[in-house]
């Protein structure tokens, strides 16, 4: 096959992916959980296949100990998980996330990467719209997932796929029939849009239209989460431009900036959750959060140091975890805090493994975005809007990882696997740029 040819397919290959990592719900709903998990199993094996023939390019030295760590510790979990089937059975969708994220990093070029992200993205947020706007004008009622069974009777509403809520301004759940997932999306398909525009890799009409699809889809969600995530990623943006715009010997007020902003932050959210809870629209319980990170923290003092095994997500039929998360009859199948969520299933250790995972993702993601790129000996090389994605994306799924658990699971962990294992070769972004 031609180079040119054998580079489209990878980047075809990689837009497959993303499609099902983002938005497999959408396929589950459609035709049913077993042809999904059919075409999970070709599609890994096929990237099998691709890092195999590629194994040339990793470079093992620059692996994250951290993350290969936690991976492996979350794998090894079956050896003291409380029921190992289980475990067993919600280890294979994270070893095939990982295997799509250590696929995509090592054989796609970050041009290519963030091509094929944003073009993922533009395809959900557009039909997650179409979808939307279908059910209002033709069907005008709320729809189910093909694998929801609605004649025994009354069926909750968090099951259904679309709640046919768009005339009504919201909150819309997409093809994901998730309202916070859709908004994460919207969040950061913002990213990749402004980057695209600000690099001028897109046409810049289309461009901001999809930025007004994406701001339109945040709002209409009415995902609090995702519109805090989004303030976040904002000021990380401003603060590295500000970096940018300064000498490496003169970014000390930046960092004291920062430092004093975080501080205010948390005395603001410490003494004033009152205001903040009624100006996002949420119950003083996050709607139902606190309970269930009670009952989460509850259960995982039991088993602080190794965890329970992993189970993400929780397997609905098996106690106690069946119970930990119940709202209004409806079995919720994680913990909505990805950091109790990993301490009950894999302790302290992997807790702490995580944590710095994510610190390293953000240190390097940080002077990829602020120093400029530098391969050569040429020192003023000019910046990139480009560089600045893995740090933008790594501050939205932390901001997110304190209100759910996707972090860990399809979408957020294999970002996280991909961007970490490219800003730990940073060539491969700055040549990029080139």
């Amino acid at each position: 096959m031609p180079a040119k040819e054998y580079r489209k397919a990878k980047t075809g290959l990689a837009v497959v992916a993303l499609f099902m990592l983002f938005a497999g719900e959408a396929i589950r709903n459609l035709v049913g959980w077993d042809i999904f998990m059919g075409l999970s199993v070709v599609l890994t094996l096929i990237y099998i296949v691709v890092i195999f023939r590629a194994r040339h390019l990793i470079h093992w030295r620059s692996i994250p100990f951290w993350l290969a760590f936690f991976s492996l510790w979350a794998v090894a979990s079956l050896l003291w998980a409380y029921s190992p089937p289980n475990t067993a059975l919600t280890l294979w969708p994270f070893v095939e996330v990982t295997i799509a994220g250590v696929g995509i990093a090592l054989t796609l070029p970050w041009g290519d990467f963030v091509r094929a992200l944003g073009t993922t993205l533009r395809w959900i947020l557009g039909l997650s719209l179409v979808f939307e706007l279908w059910v209002a004008v033709f069907v005008g009622h709320a729809i189910y997932p093909v694998w929801v069974d609605t004649s025994e009777g009354k069926i909750p509403a968090v099951y259904q796929w679309s709640r046919n809520l768009l005339f009504e301004g919201g909150p819309i759940q997409g093809i994901v029939g998730n309202r916070n997932q859709l908004g994460f999306i919207a969040v950061i398909a913002l990213i990749i849009f402004f980057v695209q525009l600000a690099d001028k890799t897109v046409w810049r009409s289309w461009g901001f239209i999809w930025v007004g699809l994406s701001l339109f889809t945040i709002a209409f969600t009415r995902s609090a989460t995702d519109l805090i995530a989004l303030v976040v990623v904002m000021v990380v943006a401003v603060f590295a431009l500000w970096a940018r715009a300064v000498p490496q010997s003169k970014r000390r007020p930046l960092y004291f900036t920062a430092a004093g902003l975080v501080f205010f932050a948390a005395v603001f959210i410490t003494f004033a959750q009152g205001f903040l809870l009624n100006l996002l629209g949420k119950s003083e319980d996050l709607t139902g959060r606190s309970d269930t990170w009670a009952a989460v923290a509850e259960l995982a003092q039991q088993r602080p140091i190794f965890g329970w095994g992993w189970l993400s997500p929780w397997v609905p039929w098996l106690e106690p975890f069946n119970n930990l998360a119940v709202h209004n009859g409806v079995h919720y199948l994680q913990a909505h805090n990805t950091w109790l969520d990993v301490w009950l299933q894999v302790g302290y250790i992997g807790v702490i493994a995580l944590a710095f995972a994510m610190i390293g993702l953000l240190w390097r993601s940080w002077f990829i975005a602020v120093d400029r790129p530098r391969w050569d000996l040429v020192e003023e090389r000019p910046y990139s809007a480009n560089s600045l994605v893995p740090v933008l994306i790594t501050a939205a799924l932390l901001t997110q990882s304190f209100a759910e658990s996707q972090l860990i699971v399809q979408s957020g962990w294999a970002l996280v696997v991909a961007l970490s294992l490219t800003v730990m070769v940073p060539t491969r972004i700055t040549k990029a740029l080139r």
